[in-house]
């Protein structure tokens, strides 16, 4: 019976990742996508349309709506990856236990036991967390570029300001002429205002979605400026002085950190064996002399 009941859960697994996988989006959602990424990379409304995610209805009525939130914030702070929509993570994340639940009833059954059971019982718990680790490990390599480009992007903005520019087509530039994922970051809060969003709340809506303490800091410092009235090139040359300065104290922090890391490898590798280089023949000549 529990054979029976672990190859049902492992194909069932099996047949829902490929319909999660290989199932294609409507054409609304499609067109959609296409539009609303044609500011961001000139071949991304083409991928798009070639490209396939799973539908969310199913796979949303087997999660909580906090869990769904949870995972929309990971996606955000992700970058929003073309390939992990959320109805495939959220359909990984019902998957992949199951597919561990199946082969650990397999595995109990050959050998049985408590160990076998709390083994599985982490395992199935482990591939629950994968999708989520994966988006979080993500996420803090998109955060971590984001700060290293702060400082760099707010000095092309600040000249583009003193030039005569204003400040969202100092944005536009800044955004056009980047690459990485602040260069992203700036085009989608420009196609949110188009759209018709205040931009206060295009630019609160930045901060959050990135969830980085600088750019949080810089949008803050923007708006304060804006609604008193202070000149935004002075602001932006303030916190592109700023942004530097915590740049350069990052690396000296990590820089001082790290004879500390290193202390720990030099203590469980290198020392070991060092000291059965130095201390092994000594220890040997002791042997001999005790045994005559």
């Amino acid at each position: 019976m529990f054979v029976y009941g672990a190859a049902f859960l492992v194909a069932s697994a099996v047949v829902m990742m490929g319909w999660v996988v290989f199932a294609r989006s409507d054409a609304a959602t499609v067109s959609t996508r296409a539009n609303l990424l044609r500011g961001l990379d000139p071949a991304a409304g083409m991928r798009t349309t070639s490209g396939r995610s799973g539908g969310s209805a199913m796979v949303g009525l087997l999660t909580p709506r906090g869990t769904v939130r949870r995972i929309q914030g990971l996606l955000a702070r992700a970058g929003h990856p073309m390939d992990w929509p959320l109805s495939r993570v959220i359909a990984a994340k019902l998957v992949l236990p199951a597919i561990g639940v199946g082969f650990g009833l397999l595995y109990l059954l050959s050998t049985p036991g408590l160990l076998p059971l709390l083994l599985i019982a982490v395992v199935v718990v482990v591939a629950y967390f994968v999708p989520d680790l994966l988006l979080y490990s993500r996420g803090l390599e998109r955060q971590q570029a984001i700060q290293l480009e702060l400082a760099d992007t707010l000095d092309q903005m600040t000249i583009a300001v003193e030039a005569g520019l204003g400040f969202e087509s100092a944005m536009a530039r800044a955004g056009r002429n980047g690459k990485g994922p602040l260069a992203q970051e700036l085009v989608r809060t420009l196609q949110d205002i188009s759209l018709g969003q205040p931009r206060r709340d295009a630019y609160l809506a930045l901060a959050e979605r990135t969830d980085v303490q600088d750019l949080g800091r810089f949008v803050r410092a923007v708006l304060q400026a804006d609604a008193y009235g202070v000149s935004i090139a002075d602001v932006l040359r303030v916190q592109s002085h700023e942004m530097r300065l915590k740049r350069r104290q990052r690396a000296e922090e990590k820089a001082m950190k790290l004879p500390v890391k290193v202390i720990f490898p030099l203590i469980l590798c290198i020392l070991p064996a060092l000291f059965v280089v130095v201390l092994g023949p000594a220890v040997m000549d002791i042997v001999d002399a005790f045994n005559r």
